[in-house]
C-alpha cells in the first residue's frame, strides 16, 4: 500500500522536548503589493502580476503546516508582542529609527529596491522585532531551552542605519543584543537563508562577543543598500576580526554540499568558540524550488541541518537555541522545508512528512572544493580557527 505523504510515521507515544513558537496574526498585515517579481512595477501589458515574494501567504502556510501537520504535537504557541521604540536602539541608530517613523507617517514608501513600507507595515515590523525578543526572553528566563520566532517581515539584511532586502528591523540582531545585555558572554548566529545576513554581520562586526556565521549564495553586493559582498575576506574588524565567517557557496550546492560545509566549517568553528546560546537564522529560500535562490536544498537537507544545529546547541549551550525566521518564498515548498527543519531540531528519529516534489539533480563537486579552500583560508588567517 502506498504511504500517505501527509501521515505521521511516528508512534503516538513518542515524546520529545517541546519547541516554543512565538507568533502573532498581526504579522499578516504587512502588504507588500504586486508587480514584476519584487519591483512593484506594472508595465501595463501583463494580465497577471506577481505578488511580491515576501507576502503574507508564505507565512500563512508556515503557520498552517506547524499547526495542522504531524509536527504540531511537539509545539507550544505563544503570542508575540510589539517592540518598544527604545528597545530598537540597542541595534539601530536613533536617526534610522526616526527615519522609519517619518516614512511611516508619509504613507507608502519604497525604502530601497524591493523594500516597501506601506500603511500597517511599521506596526508589523515592531511585532516581528518584539516577538523575537520575547522568544529570547523565554530562553533567558529558563522557561524553555528552545524557541522559534515565526515572524515577518524578515530582518537579517537590516543594518544599524538602513533598510535592505525586504527588512526594516533586524529581529535576530535585536534578540542577540537583548541576550548580551542580560549577561550572556558568547553567542553564535548561524544563518542559512540563501542571501548573506549582512545586517546581522554589520551589527556585530567589531566585537568578539558574537560569532556570526552565514552560508549563502555567492551573490555579492546588490547596490547601495547592500554594500557588503559576503565574501570570505569580510572577517570583521578590531576585536571582531575573525568573528564574522562567510561561507559563499556555488549555485546548486544542494544537500551534500551544505552537509559538507557544516561538517568542515560550521561545526568546527562553533566547537572552537563554545557559545552560551545559538541563534539559528533560517530561510527556506535555499531550497531547490525557491524563486529567490538557486541552492537546491531539499527537505532532507533542511532536516539534517536542523539536527546538526540542535546537536551543537546540546553540546555547547546546554540546549539553548533560538530560531528566527527569515526568507522562503515558494508558497508551498517553503512550508514543507520549515517542517523538515523543525523535525531535525527536535531530533525526530524518522521523517514525519515525505518530500512531495524533491528530485532535482545536484552536483556537489565544485562546492566541496570551495569548502576546502575556505577551510584553508580560515586556518591561515583566523587565529582561533588555526586548529580546525
Amino acid at each position: 500500500m502506498d504511504r500517505d505523504p501527509l501521515s505521521s510515521s511516528q508512534p503516538a507515544e513518542l515524546e520529545l522536548e517541546l519547541l516554543h513558537v512565538f507568533w502573532h496574526e498581526g504579522m499578516l498585515d504587512h502588504n507588500t503589493g504586486s508587480g514584476v517579481f519584487d519591483t512593484g512595477f506594472d508595465p501595463g501589458f501583463l494580465e497577471v502580476l506577481d505578488k511580491h515574494p515576501e507576502n503574507a501567504d508564505r507565512v500563512r502556510n508556515m503557520v498552517s503546516i506547524l499547526r495542522k501537520g504531524p509536527i504540531s504535537r511537539f509545539l507550544t504557541w505563544h503570542s508575540g508582542r510589539p517592540a518598544h521604540a527604545s528597545e530598537l536602539l540597542s541595534f539601530h541608530s536613533p536617526e534610522y529609527i526616526e527615519s522609519l517613523i517619518q516614512a511611516n507617517a508619509r504613507g507608502s514608501t519604497e525604502l530601497c529596491a524591493g523594500t516597501f513600507l506601506n500603511p500597517g507595515s511599521w506596526g508589523v515590523a515592531l511585532l516581528a522585532a518584539g516577538s523575537t525578543m520575547s522568544a529570547m526572553d523565554h530562553i533567558l528566563s529558563g522557561r524553555a531551552n528552545m524557541a522559534y520566532s515565526l515572524v515577518r517581515p524578515p530582518g537579517h539584511h537590516a543594518q544599524p542605519t538602513r533598510a535592505d532586502g525586504y527588512c526594516f528591523l533586524n529581529n535576530a540582531g535585536l534578540a542577540v543584543k537583548h541576550a548580551l545585555k542580560a549577561g550572556v558572554k558568547r553567542i553564535v548566529t548561524i544563518d542559512i537563508d540563501v542571501h548573506y545576513g549582512n545586517g546581522t554581520a554589520e551589527g556585530f562586526y567589531d566585537t568578539n562577543d558574537v560569532l556570526t556565521v552565514s552560508l549563502h549564495m555567492n551573490h555579492g553586493s546588490w547596490g547601495p543598500s547592500h554594500p557588503q559582498s559576503g565574501s570570505i575576506d569580510e572577517l570583521g574588524e578590531g576585536s571582531g576580526y575573525g568573528y564574522n565567517l562567510n561561507i559563499p557557496l556555488p549555485n546548486g550546492s544542494g544537500d551534500e554540499g551544505y552537509q559538507y560545509a557544516f561538517d568542515e566549517l560550521v561545526v568546527p568553528a562553533v566547537h572552537q568558540y563554545k557559545p552560551e546560546i545559538i541563534v539559528f537564522i533560517i530561510g527556506q529560500d535555499s531550497s531547490m524550488f525557491d524563486p529567490n535562490g538557486r541552492q537546491c536544498l531539499t527537505m532532507d537537507g533542511y532536516r539534517k541541518i536542523g539536527k546538526l544545529v540542535r546537536d551543537m546547541a546540546d553540546e555547547h549551550s546546554n540546549g539553548r537555541l533560538l530560531i528566527v525566521q527569515e526568507g522562503g518564498y515558494h508558497i508551498t515548498y517553503s512550508a514543507y522545508c520549515l517542517h523538515a527543519t523543525i523535525e531535525g531540531v527536535l531530533n525526530v528519529p524518522e521523517p514525519l512528512l515525505e518530500d512531495p516534489i524533491a528530485g532535482y539533480p545536484e552536483d556537489s563537486g565544485i562546492t566541496l572544493k570551495v569548502v576546502d579552500a575556505i577551510k584553508r583560508y580560515w586556518k591561515e588567517t583566523i587565529p582561533f580557527l588555526k586548529d580546525i
